[in-house]
């Protein structure tokens, strides 16, 4: 099946009542994983513009939310005034470095997740919440920790992260080649 192929039936998917109820699934929290190549990164973008545009001007009483998981990054390092900072303090101290310390000012592991506040506090509650530019925050941010934290804090509307790279059911692997953690807790969105 193609990629359009694929995001035609995840969208078609998207619109059934079980779908945006998070019903279907036995007692699992809806987290799903829609998987393509790190190739199709631009494609997949216009289409969950596409799909985001389209459920707006709807009426839809679901709204499709995308958070851009990088962009969220940048505000919040712009928010706090440490944007340029970091800049500064890569010159000096290196990109190992810069990656570490912006991780943890983000809290990204800890359950206060400086992220997932944001996403939780911006997502009504009859959503579909899409996660995107996962492949841009690399290495600072990993998938699994995200959806790890994210599980604990949202669980009444369905998440679905597209994610550049494979996903079998269990294994997260970063534009094919990366591998992160594993991760039983998603679905698999479509085949």
């Amino acid at each position: 099946m193609s990629l359009e192929e694929r995001l035609n039936k995840a969208e078609a998917l998207m619109q059934k009542p079980s779908f945006r109820q998070n019903k279907g699934l036995g007692n699992e929290v809806g987290y799903y994983i829609f998987d393509y190549p790190a190739e199709q990164e631009l494609f997949v973008r216009e289409r969950v513009e596409y799909i985001r545009k389209k459920n707006e001007q709807s009426g839809d009483e679901y709204r499709v939310v995308v958070f851009d998981l990088y962009d969220i990054i940048i505000e919040i390092l712009k928010d706090k005034g440490y944007l340029e900072k970091c800049y500064d303090f890569e010159r000096k101290k290196g990109f190992e470095r810069i990656t570490k310390s912006v991780g943890n000012m983000l809290r990204i592991t800890a359950k206060d997740s400086l992220i997932v506040n944001y996403i939780k506090e911006r997502t009504p509650e009859k959503a579909i919440v899409f996660l995107v530019g996962i492949g841009k925050c690399y290495p600072i941010l990993r998938s699994h920790t995200v959806l790890n934290n994210l599980h604990q804090v949202i669980d009444n509307v369905p998440v679905v992260m597209f994610y550049p790279g494979k996903y079998d059911g269990q294994e997260l692997v970063l534009f094919s080649e990366i591998k992160d953690d594993n991760y039983y807790r998603a679905f698999k969105l479509v085949d």
